[in-house]
Order: C-alpha cells, then sequence, then structure tokens
C-alpha cells in the first residue's frame, strides 16, 4: 500500500471538512495512530501531522519535530494528541509554513506565542498543557487542519517554493516573536471571490 497525504490538487474538500471528535467507545482511534506513525517514521520533513492529512478526519494530531534546535531526519518527539481543544491564546509569532497537504504553497502565518491546550493521551488520560514559542505555531497549524482550515487561508503572504528553497529561505526569514504577552485574534478564512 502506497502511502500518500490528501492535498489540495486531488482532496482539498476533503481537507476543508471538519475532523470528529474520537469516540472512546468504538476504538476507532487504533488505526488511525498506526497510519500517523508509519507517515511520521517514513517522512524526515514532518514537524507534525493531522489524521485529516492522511484520510482520517478524527480529531487526532501526531506531533513529531516541535523543538527548532532538534531538526535531525531521525528525531521524533511521538507525541499523540486526542481531541485537543485550545483553551488559550497568547501572544503573536510569524513563520513561514509549509504543510504536506499544501505541495509547494509556503505562507507567512501569524500564530500565539503561547497556548494552552486540553487533550487526551492514547490511553484516555485527560491532560492540560501549554505550549510556548515553535511548538504553538506548529500545533496550531495543526488544529487549523481539524477545523478544515489551511495555512493559505489565513496567510498573509504565499509564495509557491520547492522544499530545499524553502529551507534557505527560512535562514533568512526565522521564526519570529512579535509579542509574548499580547492577546491573540485567531485569524479567520479568507472568503473566496
Amino acid at each position: 500500500m502506497e502511502k500518500q497525504y490528501k492535498t489540495i490538487l486531488k482532496d482539498e474538500a476533503f481537507l476543508r471538512q471538519i475532523s470528529k471528535p474520537i469516540d472512546w467507545n468504538k476504538n476507532d482511534y487504533h488505526e488511525a495512530i498506526k497510519q500517523l506513525d508509519m507517515f511520521c517514521q517514513e517522512d524526515e520533513n514532518l514537524l507534525a501531522l493531522a489524521a485529516v492529512q492522511v484520510g482520517i478526519p478524527l480529531r487526532m494530531i501526531y506531533l513529531k519535530k516541535t523543538d527548532l534546535t532538534r531538526l535531525e531526519d531521525d528525531y521524533n518527539e511521538r507525541t499523540i494528541l486526542i481531541n485537543p481543544v485550545i483553551t488559550k491564546r497568547v501572544g503573536k509569532t510569524t513563520y513561514w509554513e509549509s504543510c504536506a497537504s499544501c505541495l509547494d504553497y509556503m505562507g507567512l502565518v501569524e500564530r500565539p506565542y503561547k497556548i494552552e491546550l486540553a487533550y487526551q493521551d492514547e490511553k484516555g488520560q485527560a491532560h492540560t498543557q501549554t505550549f510556548e514559542g515553535f511548538p504553538a505555531t506548529v500545533l496550531s497549524h495543526e488544529m487549523d487542519h481539524l477545523d478544515g482550515i489551511l495555512h493559505i487561508d489565513i496567510a498573509k503572504e504565499i509564495l509557491n517554493m520547492p522544499q530545499e528553497e524553502r529551507k534557505e529561505f527560512r535562514k533568512t526569514h526565522p521564526y519570529e516573536i512579535l509579542s509574548k504577552t499580547e492577546q491573540f485574534v485567531q485569524k479567520t478564512k479568507k472568503k473566496s471571490s
């Protein structure tokens, strides 16, 4: 079986759906975790992945590389977040985001500097955790996927750039913290014309 991401080229309507919460009584999350593991282990460029990106519209996120100092190919945090909900957003950052589902489209996106997240782990245990800096950006991007929002929908600017060029571009356009304390206002999708 060939693994394939859902992309805006062929699967835009699928990617724009709102993912469903996991029902712990149905055990429908085990296969999703296996699929996310497979994709994240085989693709060294992934930072994180929402289940909907691999064809499973459930509210589940796999965090792989959220530490900017640990981007080596074999690093994998393997943190599974089930039914995540952001309860607080503070501060403002910008980053030139890219996404396996959006091909070579990279967008300059504003995200909160810090988020508080309520979620469950693989065993159903409830957690509340604060994510700051780059991990908050990565997680906010994936949370948008669960609500059918792509980074290109809310980007201030969009460029079409292959992966190797993006790596070079980010050396001169890095992750930027604009504020650590101001109230963050979540952007909504741009209306299509």
